[in-house]
């Protein structure tokens, strides 16, 4: 049976007690976003979850789904700077991190910040522009800072990449690296909507009550969303479910059907993660059950097969989770997750 400790944890959380309890916040978030997306409930708590452990989110799907609207849906209720990049193939790094341009009134060269200066940034049709743009996002993400000139600047706190990109059999598209799909804490695709809820999104424009993101309005402050942060990071994690996440990762490296198998980060994300799982739900301590919900999601981008297919690849990683074994110090009632 897992028993979290938290000694030095309710101390602190009672010298700055809440309004109202965290998780009461963030489902009304979750219910504003999800007013947008109609029927994506799953897919915006996925992205929410990412967003807290402070890790950046890939939206792969077809084109016309809602990528570009969830993002900005996210931008909206959290209250911070949004800034859009759509990306092209004729883009610059510097059309993305800013450069120093001649200043003609104090005679000198000055940083211009480029749009990568924002809390929120929405990184569309990412695949669409060249490698070398592409790499001009690599200490962002990871480092949360930008290099011009020779100068280091800090990117500003929170800072989230949110990047769509069209499956790679489309046109014009350039393949991710795999250092940048790694920097990416989650992969995530929205789908189709059901015939129930299209035609639910259809009646509201009809009807002129349709709800776009601009119309939303601020769940959460900065300071709040910052705060929530770090208190993800305090969750309480079983010592057995830390042993099992590091018999996963080292089986991806081991499976015959993958080439290239997880690395350290990706087992640091999958941890944040499953932390921000639990504190969605109400939980100061992790359950294999947010190891499992998220999962997937966390991994399976970072993963290449021996044969093309990313479903290929997804049935791997779920077949190594399942068959690798909780600790005998965790009860069998709480793996249930795995089965699903």
């Amino acid at each position: 049976m897992i028993v979290p400790k938290f000694e030095g944890l309710q101390g602190r959380a009672e010298a700055q007690s809440w309004p109202e309890p965290p998780q009461v916040l963030l489902q009304r978030l979750i219910h504003r976003v999800d007013q947008v997306l109609l029927g994506k409930r799953e897919t915006v708590t996925q992205l929410l979850t990412a967003m807290l452990a402070g890790g950046h989110v890939l939206l792969e799907d077809v084109p016309g789904v809602g990528k570009t609207m969830l993002a900005g849906a996210f931008a909206r209720v959290l209250g911070g700077e949004f800034k859009r990049i759509q990306f092209t193939s004729d883009m610059l790094p510097a059309d993305v991190i800013g450069g120093a341009v001649w200043d003609s009134r104090i005679s000198e060269l000055v940083y211009r910040p480029g749009p990568i200066m924002a809390n929120i940034v929405l990184a569309d049709e990412i695949n669409r522009t060249s490698p070398r743009t592409q790499s001009a996002l690599l200490e962002a993400m990871e480092e949360r800072r930008i290099s011009v000139e020779g100068e280091t600047r800090k990117l500003p706190e929170p800072f989230v990449l949110i990047a769509t990109q069209n499956p790679l059999s489309y046109e014009g598209t350039n393949t991710l690296p795999e250092a940048q799909l790694d920097r990416f804490m989650m992969r995530l695709s929205i789908g189709y909507p059901s015939m129930e809820n299209e035609a639910k999104m259809l009646e509201q424009y009809a009807s002129g009550s349709r709800l776009e993101p601009h119309q939303l309005r601020p769940v959460l402050m900065l300071e709040e969303w910052l705060r929530m942060q770090r208190e993800v990071r305090q969750a309480h994690v079983h010592p057995g479910l830390l042993e099992y996440m590091a018999k996963v990762t080292d089986a991806t490296r081991r499976a015959p059907e993958l080439e290239l198998g997880l690395s350290p980060r990706a087992g640091r994300d999958w941890l944040r993660a499953a932390q921000a799982r639990a504190y969605v739900e109400g939980r100061r301590y992790v359950l294999p059950d947010d190891l499992f919900a998220t999962g997937e999601a966390v991994l399976a981008h970072r993963l290449n097969g021996i044969s093309a297919g990313g479903r290929q690849v997804s049935e791997a990683l779920i077949r190594i989770m399942r068959s690798t074994p909780l600790p005998a110090s965790i009860a069998p009632g709480q793996a249930a997750g795995r089965q699903k």
